[in-house]
């Protein structure tokens, strides 16, 4: 007879989340001297390996890779790859680093996430209960006009932050970040309205670059040194400056933020890439 736990149907296993994707931002710099001892054959041959591992509709990439020409020191260019499967995100990183430029590549900082909805999104009803807590008349026709039309994007509002489409603009940047835990500044022991209502007044600045700047919030809470990655993309680089800036003022953030390393990038091809850097 079996013992009585193996009637029991198996935990569900899977290293692909139930919703959303797997989301890894990758920097590297070229080592100018490795680069400089290579054959004008195996360095040839290395610019078609990295073209390759970077084509976005190659048959081997994740269901979305945007290269970024990234200035100053801190690297050369920037990935960011997302997919359900995080063996299909690494996979980019292995490709590079097992090519011919593989020896002449410098990983210089990785971040990894999960794409989300994140709990502060509210639903329908905590939609309209907010609008009269702003001031609207409950039933009123403006009141019904906001539900009505929030209730019809809601599905696409939640899809576009679980399975995010990359905008066509060129400008871009990457910062991770914590909330705070410290006495008399610790987030996670304020109680779930007081959050929502930072987060709300958080949203609304936000909502005033509408146009100029999305974004896209990577949860990495348990999966890497920081707890959430923050992905800007803007139609010109001043909008990235502004919207940071603008947003610190909010409560949430001047009170309740800690922000790790900015990565600046430039949204160009591999083939761009490899002409900016002179290779």
């Amino acid at each position: 007879m079996r013992p009585d736990h193996a009637a029991a149907p198996p935990a569900e296993i899977s290293i692909e989340p139930s919703k959303g994707w797997h989301v890894s931002h990758l920097f590297y710099a070229f080592d100018r001297e490795k680069l400089a001892g290579l054959s004008p054959a195996a360095l040839e041959a290395g610019k078609q390996a990295f073209l390759a591992a970077l084509d976005p509709a190659g048959p081997l990439a994740p269901v979305r890779l945007q290269t970024w020409i990234v200035p100053g020191q801190k690297a050369d260019f920037g990935i960011m790859a997302l997919d359900a499967s995080p063996l299909k995100v690494e996979d980019v990183h292995q490709r590079l680093m097992s090519g011919p430029l593989g020896r002449a590549l410098v990983p210089t900082y990785s971040f990894i996430g999960l794409t989300e909805v994140s709990e502060y999104v509210p639903s329908v009803e905590q939609y309209g209960q907010r609008l009269i807590e702003e001031g609207e008349t409950a039933e009123s026709p403006s009141w019904r006009a906001k539900v009505q039309g929030y209730a019809a994007r809601e599905e696409s509002m939640r899809k576009a932050r679980i399975e995010p489409e990359l905008p066509p603009w060129p400008n871009a940047c990457f910062y991770p970040m914590n909330k705070k835990r410290k006495v008399g500044e610790n987030w996670f022991s304020l109680p779930f309205a007081e959050r929502s209502r930072l987060m709300a007044e958080h949203g609304r600045t936000g909502m005033t670059f509408g146009g100029r700047v999305t974004q896209l919030i990577t949860v990495s809470v348990g999966l890497d040194d920081w707890e959430w990655g923050v992905t800007l993309w803007a139609r010109r680089p001043d909008f990235l400056k502004e919207i940071v800036y603008t947003m610190r003022f909010d409560e949430a953030s001047a009170r309740y933020a800690e922000f790790g390393p900015f990565y600046t990038g430039y949204v160009a091809t591999p083939e761009q890439i490899l002409k900016h850097c002179h290779l």
